[in-house]
């Protein structure tokens, strides 16, 4: 479990009060260990996986988007929870995105499940739906772009999911100024700064703005 923000042994309290996850997550996690080496460390925690589902399950979306499926973990904690709509995935790579395919099929999931490939910048403005509850989780310096293209889309009460917005806690240190700490501390700014919303941060795992439109 990626805990970067908590004490160790609250971070173990944490995971063993936790529902784990099943046979084909943990295929899945160690899978996507073996053919993505430290690319791995993309791949979301098992408790950001367990909150998916549940608000999923909460809000019983229509319509969901995901930008950045990597090998699909996400997107099967997303489609497991939905109760009728479909899940739409962008991401760039057919490569990762093979993985994903083979355990929505697994997971009986694919009827839930459409992907599209492509540049999410492009391709995301072809999608017309209105949409309920979007992830987001790809390239951090296009992170504004995407936001926007999903906040002109999402619905009033929707509510936008972004992965990694603390970055292990160094966005709360100016000292931290490698490029990608930099563009999320410009993210969240950006997002507080947004009269059309209210944020939540989450201090899970590396960090995860729950990003609601008014």
């Amino acid at each position: 479990m990626k805990a970067y923000l908590l004490d160790p042994a609250v971070a173990r309290y944490v995971s063993e009060h936790t529902t784990a996850p099943d046979a084909l997550l943990r295929a899945l996690e160690q899978e996507t260990a073996q053919v993505a080496g430290e690319n791995s460390m993309m791949q979301i925690s098992f408790d950001q996986g367990r909150f998916l589902t549940m608000i999923t399950q909460v809000m019983a979306p229509e319509v969901v988007v995901e930008v950045g499926t990597f090998t699909g973990y996400s997107s099967v904690c997303i489609a497991r929870g939905l109760s009728g709509g479909t899940l739409h995935c962008f991401d760039v790579s057919e490569e990762w995105t093979s993985v994903a395919r083979r355990y929505w099929e697994r997971a009986g999931l694919s009827d839930r499940v459409t992907l599209t490939l492509g540049p999410a910048a492009d391709t995301l403005t072809r999608f017309d739906q209105p949409i309920d509850l979007a992830f987001l989780d790809a390239d951090k310096g296009n992170y504004p772009v995407y936001y926007e293209l999903l906040m002109d889309r999402l619905r009033p009460g929707g509510l936008l999911l972004a992965d990694n917005t603390l970055r292990r806690g160094w966005v709360a240190d100016p000292a931290h100024d490698e490029p990608t700490t930099v563009q999320m501390r410009q993210f969240n700014d950006l997002v507080m700064a947004d009269p059309r919303v209210t944020v939540l941060t989450l201090p899970v795992a590396d960090g995860m703005a729950m990003i609601r439109k008014n």
